[in-house]
């Protein structure tokens, strides 16, 4: 082989290792963006799996209305479904989790964790005298300048100026909750305030866009809520003739 074709052949071989430390990276490359792009696709199903059990646990409440006259009463506990035996004697005990048995739904969201559920204690008695009855939970959120205002009902709510019968939400992937075994999650998290808020609210709560910003007013957010209008309420039930 004369020098010529010795280096020639060099050259070549040269250039099929770089060829193929290109595909390499390459591949590396796309690995990881398929990797993340999993994630991200995987934690977005979640997140709309966790809506359409909002939205049924909703329907539901609605339709135990509709045949009992009232909205059911939060959960017995967190490994028990059913809803707590006695009547609420504040907003604290009206307070827990979605009595999932007794309405025949799906108690937890996508991440495995006990939908919470907020119901006003009028509204959870039998029957609810509707010109007298009235509806005290709270949906806040923060405007642009971080301040807090009134997403649903208002300061004072009363006979004229009703505010919500209730809420309910899902505490998300991270920080706070509570697992379908009744382990409760520890919050890791620095300065999330509005996310703790909902964690021990009794009547006003919270709705905001997701961040992982914990820099925000409030901190870092994930929770999903949502929450029936008292209209939408005695309209299902004056249907069902269940409105005195």
């Amino acid at each position: 082989m004369t020098a010529w074709q010795a280096h020639r052949q060099a050259r070549r071989q040269r250039g099929a290792a770089l060829l193929l430390l290109v595909a390499v990276l390459g591949l590396g490359a796309a690995s990881l963006l398929i990797s993340a792009f999993g994630r991200n696709t995987g934690e977005a199903e979640r997140q709309q799996r966790t809506l359409a059990t909002l939205a049924q646990a909703r329907e539901a409440l609605l339709g135990f209305a509709a045949t009992q006259g009232r909205l059911p009463r939060p959960a017995a506990s967190a490994l028990d479904g059913r809803e707590r035996a006695a009547d609420c004697a504040d907003d604290a005990e009206c307070s827990g989790f979605l009595p999932w048995v007794a309405l025949g739904v799906a108690g937890v969201d996508a991440w495995g964790k006990l939908l919470r559920y907020s119901v006003t204690p009028e509204m959870a008695r039998a029957p609810i005298v509707s010109f007298s009855a009235i509806a005290n939970r709270v949906v806040l959120t923060r405007d642009g300048r971080g301040d807090f205002v009134h997403v649903a009902g208002q300061a004072q709510c009363d006979v004229s100026a009703q505010c919500l019968p209730v809420v309910l939400f899902s505490q998300g992937k991270d920080h706070h909750g509570t697992a379908a075994s009744g382990v409760t999650q520890i919050n890791t998290a620095r300065g999330n305030l509005d996310e703790a808020s909902n964690n021990s609210a009794s009547r006003s709560f919270i709705a905001r866009p997701a961040s992982d910003n914990a820099a925000l007013p409030g901190g870092a957010f994930d929770d999903l809520l949502t929450w029936i209008t008292l209209p939408s309420l005695y309209q299902r039930m004056r249907a069902a003739r269940n409105l005195p």
